[in-house]
């Protein structure tokens, strides 16, 4: 072997070291509410078995009690991590976000210039929730979900994750004047940033978003894929969303280029979309080029 030859070896060597030689991007996960940064093991194991050498990063913010901080004070922080993160892997990266995660996640899409390739919501309540959970009821057991309003569409309420993507579709003239995340993010609200957050959001090459009507704690189960209840509580699909047809955010621009993909899973609850084999291989392995 030349010194040539042996030069470009180590070359080559080098660079995979800095950067993932297996041809597959890296993966990010981001947990769901509750939850910590071990939620995303099984996953990131499965992905390391079907596609060798890939490397992940789970993220360890926001664990248990401290995920129901503001939706905002968590995309600050969660976003220096996985910008540092993208540094290290110019050629792109692919995030899987769980449950509140995903609207997490498209909180940094949507405030950074970064280099998502594919971002797969996986049962993420991304046009709001509007249910009664068991989370919701060990803060506020007397209330129920139709005068919930009254207590999310405050000051205080909105220090509380929930809070900030509660969308009550009875309320809207308080949704739009008390949400400090979920309407912002949308650009349904006054925003200096919504030409910023619509290209940031249109640089995803493709948006997969996974849900179903077993699920039980997304309420309506189709806001995974950004549906939602209209003020009679009839289901509106996302294709007939003001924020759809006006691209407010740039979710008709990405569909229009081919960029969206809906899976309607059934059979699967809430707690099990990150651990069921089924729909890993079916529905996230697939897009995770």
């Amino acid at each position: 072997m030349s010194w040539l030859q042996i030069s470009c070896t180590i070359f080559v060597l080098v660079v995979c070291r800095v950067h993932t030689c297996s041809g597959y991007k890296p993966v990010i996960f981001m947990h769901g509410i509750l939850a910590d940064s071990d939620e995303g093991n099984q996953l990131l194991d499965w992905i390391a078995k079907d596609h060798p050498g890939t490397i992940g990063l789970t993220i360890d913010a926001f664990n248990r009690q401290e995920s129901i901080v503001n939706m905002t004070a968590q995309v600050n922080e969660v976003s220096s991590i996985m910008q540092d993160f993208m540094t290290k892997h110019p050629e792109g990266v692919n995030l899987i976000c769980f449950s509140q995660g995903g609207l997490v996640c498209r909180g940094v899409i949507e405030q950074v210039a970064h280099n998502v390739n594919t971002f797969i919501s996986l049962s993420c309540p991304q046009a709001g929730q509007f249910g009664d959970t068991n989370f919701l009821k060990n803060f506020f057991p007397t209330y129920l979900r139709d005068n919930l309003y009254k207590a999310l569409y405050t000051e205080t309420g909105q220090k509380i994750s929930v809070g900030n993507y509660w969308n009550d579709p009875r309320q809207q003239d308080l949704y739009l004047q008390w949400s400090q995340y979920l309407a912002v993010v949308n650009n349904q609200s006054v925003n200096p940033n919504s030409q910023k957050f619509k290209t940031n959001f249109t640089r995803l090459k493709r948006l997969v978003m996974i849900g179903g009507p077993d699920d039980g704690v997304i309420t309506p189960w189709q806001s995974s894929h950004f549906g939602f209840y209209d003020s009679n509580l009839n289901m509106v699909e996302m294709k007939d969303q003001p924020w759809y047809q006006k691209d407010s955010f740039g979710l008709k621009t990405l569909d229009s280029r081919g960029g969206l993909v809906t899976h309607v899973v059934p059979g699967v609850m809430h707690i099990h979309w990150h651990s069921n084999i089924t729909v890993y291989k079916n529905y996230i392995l697939p897009y995770l080029d």
